[in-house]
């Protein structure tokens, strides 16, 4: 095992691996904050240790994202658009174990898939470090599963909005647009709480808001491709990974980044990696091997030693903080609204 590794303080890169600050309860009592009586309930102990914060940090797209919420009792909520409607849910750990509440027409799907969205068809067990940052990294974070919520589209118009942009600006244009066309969170959800819009409602969106949301034409248009064959694609999530992105890839605009960065969501893929990403094969190879010059093809060569666990091991070095410094300044955020 090569290389040197000295944890570090949370950083950017951290929470791009996945991390979302979850306040410690005083009590282990529920809160306050849920008053009105639940449409289902839900108890769910996962098979080995479970760190929330790690498992669903994916899910967050930027600490104002309207589908994602954490409360100071240590519950995180979200909202997701389900087969059978929309719904919001509430998790938290108490002693080992997570309570789950959930309200609106989705409530029972979501509770139905609690245990595959908290990692449980997940084999963290498979994975065997080769590079002591990876070994340190894994030993740091043993609640760290790979979450699968089943939903395709809630994870891949988000990654269609990231694309070629600083996240800045992904995280924006995503807020202002649920925000305005989604539809508020049911049940007792913290504020400004929105579900994402139905297929429908997306293809509907005027382009001046797009516009003014700072999407351009290529990504907005992506997306109106996208919805149109929504249940299509909906439907990836019951394929194998490979067959998922085959699918993906046939809506012109998805190409192996958005299908990588969706599927990882929707499905765990433990193996999909992020090819194409402007920081992901600089990050991978200083972590592994001094190289912040390395190139996709270096990056896959890196992590050839993790296959079938490529997504994991690449998660992991994000993790770590273990970053090359900065030589040039950081991007600037475009704002194409007043053009």
């Amino acid at each position: 095992m090569a290389g040197r590794f000295n944890p570090r303080t949370p950083t950017r890169t951290t929470v791009r691996g996945g991390h979302v600050p979850l306040p410690t309860p005083a009590q282990p009592t529920r809160t306050a904050m849920v008053t009105a009586k639940a449409t289902a309930t839900r108890h769910y102990t996962p098979p080995g240790p479970l760190d929330l914060a790690l498992v669903l940090g994916p899910l967050r797209r930027g600490p104002a994202d309207p589908t994602f919420r954490t409360t100071p009792d240590g519950s995180a909520w979200r909202t997701s658009r389900t087969p059978d409607g929309p719904g919001t849910l509430r998790v938290a750990m108490r002693a080992g174990r997570a309570e789950a509440e959930a309200w609106g027409p989705g409530a029972e799907w979501l509770l139905g898939h609690l245990p595959a969205l908290l990692g449980d068809a997940d084999a963290p067990e498979q994975f065997a470090p080769r590079h002591r940052l990876l070994a340190e990294s894994a030993r740091l974070r043993p609640g760290l599963r790979l979450t699968r919520t089943g939903l395709v589209l809630e994870s891949l118009i988000p990654s269609i909005l990231e694309q070629k942009v600083t996240t800045d600006e992904a995280y924006r244009a995503w807020r202002l647009l649920v925000s305005k066309y989604g539809e508020p969170a049911p049940g007792p959800a913290p504020a400004r709480m929105y579900v994402m819009p139905d297929p429908r409602t997306w293809a509907l969106i005027p382009s001046w808001e797009w516009h003014r949301a700072g999407v351009d034409a290529k990504r907005s248009s992506t997306i109106l491709r996208a919805v149109r064959v929504a249940r299509r694609l909906e439907e990836a999530a019951t394929l194998t990974p490979e067959a998922a992105a085959a699918r993906l890839h046939l809506v012109p605009g998805i190409g192996p980044w958005t299908s990588a960065e969706t599927l990882q969501r929707a499905m765990g893929a433990p193996d999909l990696v992020s090819v194409g990403d402007f920081h992901l094969p600089g990050i991978v190879g200083y972590a592994l091997a001094g190289d912040r010059t390395a190139d996709d093809a270096a990056m896959l060569e890196l992590l050839a030693p993790y296959a079938g666990q490529r997504h994991r091991a690449a998660r992991l070095i994000l993790l770590s903080g273990r970053i090359p410094p900065r030589r040039a300044p950081r991007l600037s955020p475009r704002d194409i609204a007043p053009l």
